[in-house]
């Protein structure tokens, strides 16, 4: 299928159905079809051939979606930029992933006038919710779209054509392109509806409450094609996505980590909030603490739902569903809950070493996985592709090993390993133990400096409000569960933790204050 085959599928299921919400509006899934038609129309008629590339430079907004719609529909390429970014890194994406078409709300008209001269391959600016003076050349969606037929557009399909150009979460450097193809986000939406299921007759209702640029955007997919509407929560306000779930009995949603550990500081969460409707709360893109997920099992029952994936796989190498959180009826083994599930059906997934041989069971090696669902490759970047796919292989650059029974789990990412006079430390293993503390909110574990060692453990924590630790009660914990060789040396208080758009921290940033006079290279 195309990849806006799945948004078509829901509006022939659920033709006069409400496909969004969005501050209390509905729009209508012939509403929303027939406006994604005339912007791929629109395209059409400019000029811009298949595999051309564009971008909607907005927050969360049912307009931005349907242009992203409408970019498909004609066969283009998709490139999601954050509007949470800083200017200056939008333009890196824009003008090196060759983005033609700039969609963009009114908010962001100055910014985007500023970047106009050095945007030089932009052939088309169109602003969503009004005009846009300042933007040379710019028109308004509602006047460019105003004499474009509301007809599909059929248009011949290549199931490798690129559809989505995703920028790496820059965690290690500067981002790089991966290119998502028409089959690759296929295989995601059909490994999210076998393992997210309803029955014939329910429209599920999905709360996208993440940035629609990153996760939320292809979660949403699956509903939609199922008929189902999907809640577009505007601003990252915890009540207002509380008060979303009972009032449109939303059935799903995604949420990071740290977002879930804030909403469990919330005092009597439980009582406060029906959360009856729900039928799974995804959780992923970052570690989760073992701790905080059995508090949220408790908070928000029986509904948690792990997965794994990247941005060069999306969403969906594995998945750990609802019912395999528990084991005859109670909570699972902490062994259990530490693992991101099982592989998906259409992929294969096996644990390699460094000469890519495929290891035994229970080994640690890396994470390789082969399959419909791996990106094409990366932009205008053969030598950065051929390093990261070997053989149809691709290395995902995390470390990990697969149970006795098939459930995968993550050790850490090979470049965050940390070798302390020899000895090799995984962050994820210290973190564990940290977030295991009451009065830990967050942690990231990364190495340091050491004139013998070469670097050592630090532990860097951000504590619940109102809470308290010392450094030597942590250190001691840590000692206690992993032994002094593994157990932090050091450990800083900090606010906040450098995260990106989707909450991953940034352990390059954090380490670069660290090693900044030192003469290694990070």
């Amino acid at each position: 299928m195309a990849i806006i085959d799945f948004f078509d599928r829901g509006w022939r299921i659920n033709p006069q159905g409400v496909a969004y919400i969005q501050d209390g509006h509905e729009h209508g899934f012939q509403q929303v079809g027939e406006l994604s038609c005339q912007v791929a129309n629109g395209l059409l008629a400019s000029g811009f051939a298949g595999q051309s590339k564009g971008a909607v430079w907005a927050k969360n907004d049912v307009a931005a979606w349907t242009c992203t719609l409408g970019l498909w529909r004609a066969n283009l390429c998709w490139i999601p930029i954050s509007a949470s970014n800083a200017a200056e890194e939008n333009h890196y994406l824009l003008e090196t992933f060759d983005c033609e078409v700039l969609f963009f709300q009114q908010q962001f008209a100055s910014v985007i006038a500023e970047l106009q001269p050095r945007l030089p391959k932009v052939m088309l600016w169109i602003c969503l919710d009004g005009d846009a003076p300042e933007v040379q050349g710019a028109r308004s969606l509602a006047d460019w779209t105003r004499d474009q037929p509301v007809s599909r557009p059929e248009l011949p399909v290549d199931l490798d054509n690129v559809v989505m150009l995703s920028s790496t979460g820059g965690t290690t450097g500067k981002p790089k392109g991966v290119m998502n193809t028409h089959r690759s986000l296929q295989t995601f939406c059909a490994h999210f509806m076998l393992s997210c299921r309803y029955d014939g007759a329910e429209y599920p209702v999905n709360l996208a409450a993440a940035p629609m640029t990153h996760t939320s955007g292809i979660l949403s997919l699956p509903c939609t094609a199922r008929g189902g509407t999907v809640v577009i929560v505007t601003k990252p306000d915890p009540a207002v996505l509380l008060g979303a779930i009972p009032q449109y009995r939303v059935t799903e949603f995604f949420l990071p980590p740290t977002v879930i550990y804030r909403l469990l500081e919330v005092p009597g969460l439980k009582d406060k909030v029906d959360f009856s409707s729900l039928r799974y709360l995804m959780y992923g893109a970052a570690p989760m603490s073992i701790e905080k997920l059995k508090q949220a099992i408790e908070v928000f029952g029986p509904i948690m739902t792990g997965g794994y994936g990247q941005t060069e796989c999306p969403a969906s190498i594995a998945f750990l569903p609802p019912d395999e959180h528990f084991t005859d009826g109670r909570i699972a083994s902490d062994e259990r809950l530490s693992s991101v599930g099982r592989p998906n059906p259409l992929v294969r997934v096996e644990i390699m070493d460094d000469e890519n041989r495929i290891l035994e069971n229970g080994a640690t090696g890396e994470i390789c996985v082969r399959g419909d669902l791996v990106m094409k490759g990366y932009y205008k970047a053969p030598d950065k592709t051929a390093e990261t796919i070997i053989d149809g292989w691709l290395h995902t650059g995390d470390v990990g090993h697969i149970d006795a029974e098939g459930y995968l789990h993550i050790t850490d990412r090979k470049k965050d390993m940390i070798i302390s006079g020899g000895f090799n430390v995984y962050p994820s293993e210290v973190e564990q133990v940290l977030w295991g503390h009451p009065a830990v909110q967050d942690c990231a574990v990364i190495g340091v400096p050491h004139p013998e060692w070469g670097e050592t453990v630090k532990a860097v924590v951000e504590l619940n409000a109102g809470k308290s630790v010392t450094a030597e009660e942590l250190v001691a914990l840590c000692k206690e569960k992993l032994g002094s060789i593994k157990a932090p040396k050091s450990v800083d208080f900090v606010e906040s933790l450098p995260r990106s758009p989707v909450g991953k921290v940034l352990k390059k940033d954090l380490r670069a204050t660290y090693w900044q006079n030192s003469d290694r290279k990070i």
